[in-house]
């Protein structure tokens, strides 16, 4: 392997620089702390089970929409894609991206808020907390210690969000919330490149599902009609499901190479000349420019009111919401309809934390089956 300092920026993540882990174990001859980290992910069972989480459209509606997996293994290639070009660490980059949402609830957003209000008195749900709780504690796959014993530097970037008082609780890897700093440049970089790929992609899915509809985003999205027209003079004669898909990937393009522009200024600007140098700034570095912010707060409210509000997949989240609430109901009540192991996290974690761990753990597909089996006489089984 070439030497990470000979390749890398000052102001990169390096593997023989890292803070370690919570529990020592022997380097690897082959892979840097960074890839063993990207490995223990894509090998574990939180990871697998997102193939069959939401994104916005429930897994049964169709098997083209994205899912959690999907996504996920979008943002990590564009954060690898990005991290290259600022010659940050792809590795811890990839690593945090195929991590993020490994916490999330089935059903999406309206899991997690369904939990989350189901939790109001027991600490609350959210699942950036659940992603480390996941990799630091759940996960079963090591005989010496629970979790997937990940670098301090893989779980900072996957705590993206945290309450201050939660984050008293969390030692270390809480501080920065405390202290106003910022987490690595990879980390920082990871946030956008989500923010990048569920943007776009949900309009792909949006547009697929016939919720979304072309001439609407020619109206009231700047960014879409910019790259569309342009799309359309190139290709005038291909169908507009293509012409569709090649806006999406345009839109895409502009916000990778504006974010990558931006981002340099603002590094050559502050020049740190180490990580920790990242860290105890007061602002990240990185950003998009001040114009495609902008375009971004669009797209979003465009998304929000269109797409997330639409009565369809309201419906959904109405259902659903419903489906998360009676499990953590009857869970909670009977806690001996858990499976053994569950039943016995309780004495360590809790009743309402274990059964909230239990449903956050579920797909889809798997809660429809659990509430079935309790709550339908006729085709309900054990």
């Amino acid at each position: 392997m070439i030497p990470e300092n000979l390749i890398l920026a000052p102001y990169a993540c390096k593997s023989n620089e890292s803070r370690g882990r919570v529990h020592q174990e022997p380097p690897s001859k082959a892979r840097t702390e960074f890839q063993r980290d990207h490995d223990r992910i894509i090998h574990s069972a939180a990871f697998r089970r997102l193939e069959y989480k939401t994104q916005v459209f429930v897994n049964h509606e169709g098997d083209l929409f994205r899912t959690r997996l999907t996504h996920s293994l979008e943002v990590a290639q564009i954060s690898r894609s990005i991290a290259s070009r600022l010659s940050l660490n792809t590795d811890l980059a990839e690593a945090i991206a195929l991590a993020h949402d490994l916490g999330h609830t089935p059903f999406g957003h309206a899991g997690q808020d369904a939990l989350n209000e189901c939790m109001k008195d027991f600490g609350g749900f959210e699942h950036n907390l659940q992603s480390l709780r996941i990799i630091d504690r759940l996960e079963e796959q090591y005989p010496r210690f629970n979790g997937l014993n990940l670098t301090w530097e893989a779980r900072e970037g996957v705590l993206k969000h945290c309450k201050l008082e939660t984050a008293k609780t969390l030692g270390d890897i809480g501080k920065r919330f405390l202290l106003g700093q910022q987490p690595s440049l990879e980390a920082q970089l990871v946030n956008i490149a989500d923010a990048i790929a569920y943007s776009t992609h949900d309009i792909d899915d949006g547009l697929r599902q016939q919720i979304l509809h072309n001439d609407g985003l020619m109206d009231e999205v700047p960014i879409w009609k910019h790259y569309f027209e342009q799309a359309y003079k190139e290709y005038s004669r291909i169908p507009l499901r293509r012409l569709q898909k090649e806006t999406v990937r345009r839109v895409i393009g502009k916000m990778v190479d504006d974010l990558y522009e931006e981002s340099t200024k603002n590094i050559n600007l502050a020049n740190p000349q180490s990580p920790n140098e990242v860290r105890a700034l007061s602002k990240p570095l990185i950003s998009f420019s001040p114009e495609i912010q902008e375009q971004m707060r669009i797209l979003k409210d465009y998304l929000m009111k269109n797409l997330y509000k639409d009565y369809q997949v309201q419906r959904e989240v109405l259902k659903n919401t419903n489906t998360v609430k009676k499990l953590f109901e009857v869970f909670t009540k009977n806690p001996i309809l858990l499976p053994p192991r569950y039943q016995d996290q309780i004495e360590i974690e809790g009743k309402e934390r274990t059964v909230a761990d239990y449903i956050a753990g579920m797909t889809d597909r798997f809660a429809l089956r659990e509430y079935e089996r309790i709550f339908d006489p006729v085709h309900g089984t054990a």
